[in-house]
């Protein structure tokens, strides 16, 4: 096992520990009345990132060069990670679920755009595996990554503009 196993079960354990924060707002938004929409292809998200994070662990070798400003980029990318996650506090979650009549965020980094989380995950799928020259991962994973977020910010939108009208538009 070589650095690039041992930076890949690190951002392994990120991921694992922000499943765990995740699901315990979940929880929380559940039960302050939250309605969870596209409940569906959530598996899909969880096939994929697993899928990568593994491809990345066995596929790499363990001596390959690193590309140490993309790695820096990808460790940047992280402290953006954190400023979304703050900036939505109790209501980050890796789930579509709104509250009904529920203010969006309007600070952070959701003041310029209006799918930060997304548009950092979408980048560190790239970036991480070209951190390692595999160009392969990078693209497989990319364009798998963009199919999901296409499907996942329409299901998104859709939920938030139902909760903001008082109706209950969800899916299964």
């Amino acid at each position: 096992m070589g650095l690039p196993q041992w930076i890949i079960l690190a951002v392994a354990l990120q991921r694992l520990a922000e499943l765990v924060y995740a699901r315990r707002n979940t929880r929380h938004l559940l039960a302050a009345g939250g309605v969870e929409s596209g409940a569906g292809h959530y598996p899909l998200f969880i096939l994929l990132h697993g899928g990568w994070l593994l491809a990345l662990f066995l596929l790499i070798p363990a001596d390959a060069a690193i590309s140490w400003w993309l790695l820096g980029l990808f460790i940047a990318l992280q402290a953006a990670r954190l400023w979304v996650i703050a900036s939505l506090g109790r209501s980050w979650t890796t789930r579509i679920i709104v509250r009904p009549n529920a203010p969006l965020v309007r600070h952070g980094p959701y003041r310029w755009m209006r799918h930060p989380n997304y548009a950092i995950v979408a980048v560190e799928i790239i970036i991480l595996p070209l951190a390692f020259g595999e160009w392969a991962i990078a693209l497989i994973a990319g364009l798998a990554n963009a199919a999901l977020l296409r499907h996942r910010i329409g299901r998104e939108e859709a939920a938030l503009a139902a909760a903001r009208s008082g109706t209950r538009k969800g899916d299964p």
